[in-house]
């Protein structure tokens, strides 16, 4: 069961990710062709409208998966995306755009807190380091896939065929993961309560994590948003370098996900997790100082290595952190504080870039990150749950 589970979260993760991925892509060749978007603005509320959207939905999410089996949401999701990514290349206008968007919001925002904690639930202890290395590393792929096809083919037809392809693919990934659980129910006698202070109980349990969860929002959306104009912009690479090189980013980093579980148990949870902020505050300051273009793009690839390692760290401490009557309530906070802290870096670092160049988006990431290894590394600091094979 705990094989199927995970194979099905694999499948799910890809399909979410590089949908997450595939559909922003897009909105740069709106913009240039003047069509439908035609102005940064539409570009911004369509960014904010879709976090509040996903926001939502993972605590109305949380609440149905109470009552509903995690497969049957996982059905919904899937046939979901599949039928808005097919939606979106018709909108006639911004604001069919914006309807579509959201509905891709919607259907997207049930993976994390659903399917992350049912792998917590269903693993033995010693083998949920290993599992969320590879869910994680799943939805790196995901992201891979689709920075590779979406421009070559939007470069090869429009920007309404690599639309149109993944919500066929999609379709295809999602019917794979459904039928792999088709026989794995989630049913759970513990029912937990939803009020307003169960979400504030669960937050106060991974309170010591959040920190973390800042970084791995944080360092997301500064890469996804900001390296693509350092690379074009500051070093003159091409925009289809500028893709290989981002491909790259994240392949190493699926690399690092998938081998999270081998190293962990080799040097341990939290000298890992230590090393992965580290590397990336260290590996950030060199992409916001680099000199020329070798530098910079060393530090981005390097960057993905430890980033990418810390979100299997903080789902493992998580899991090992709350009961699993909990597990759901929690996984929808991390991914909430991620898409918040995501997004008001994203803006903040918008707002130095313009003031003080391109280069500020990666040099704000790296105090942000060299301060949330010194509150983990002190002495006196948190401490971090060693697991409950510990």
């Amino acid at each position: 069961m705990k094989n199927r589970i995970l194979l099905s979260a694999s499948l799910f993760h890809a399909l979410n990710d590089a949908t997450t991925v595939v559909v922003p892509m897009v909105f740069p060749l709106l913009y240039g062709r003047s069509s439908l978007i035609t102005s940064y603005s539409q570009i911004g509320l369509l960014s904010n409208l879709g976090l509040l959207t996903t926001l939502f939905v993972q605590f109305v999410v949380v609440k149905l998966s109470c009552h509903v089996e995690y497969k049957t949401l996982l059905l919904w999701s899937f046939i979901g995306i599949g039928v808005s990514l097919a939606c979106l290349p018709l909108a006639s206008s911004f604001l069919t755009l914006l309807a579509f968007f959201l509905f891709m919001r919607v259907v997207t925002s049930v993976y994390h807190p659903v399917m992350i904690a049912w792998i917590s639930k269903s693993q033995p202890a010693r083998g949920l380091d290993q599992a969320m290395g590879i869910q994680s590393g799943s939805g790196n792929i995901g992201v891979l896939l689709a920075f590779l096809s979406v421009g070559y083919l939007a470069q090869k037809w429009d920007w309404k065929m690599p639309l149109f392809a993944w919500s066929v693919f999609g379709l295809a990934i999602g019917a794979a993961g459904a039928l792999v659980i088709r026989r794995v129910s989630s049913r759970n006698e513990i029912r937990p309560s939803l009020h307003i202070h169960s979400w504030l109980r669960v937050l106060r349990q991974i309170r010591q994590l959040i920190p973390g969860f800042i970084f791995g929002g944080m360092g997301w959306s500064v890469t996804i948003y900001y390296a693509p104009s350092l690379l074009n912009h500051q070093f003159a690479v091409p925009i289809g370098q500028t893709g290989l090189y981002l491909s790259l980013w994240i392949g190493l980093g699926t690399v690092s996900g998938y081998a999270y579980g081998f190293l962990s148990r080799r040097f341990g949870r939290r000298t890992v997790f230590l090393a992965s902020i580290g590397g990336a505050a260290l590996s950030l300051a060199a992409i916001g100082l680099a000199p020329g273009r070798s530098l910079a793009v060393l530090g981005l690839l390097v960057f993905g290595v430890f980033l990418l390692m810390t979100y299997p760290s903080l789902h493992t401490f998580t899991g090992s952190s709350v009961p699993q009557a909990d597990q759901t309530q929690a996984f929808s906070w991390v991914s909430n504080i991620q898409i918040l802290s995501g997004a008001v870096v994203a803006l903040l670092a918008g707002l130095l870039s313009d003031k003080f160049g391109i280069r500020a988006p990666f040099l704000l990431a790296a105090l942000l990150a060299a301060a949330c290894f010194v509150f983990y590394a002190l002495p006196n600091g948190p401490r971090l749950s060693p697991g409950r094979d510990s």
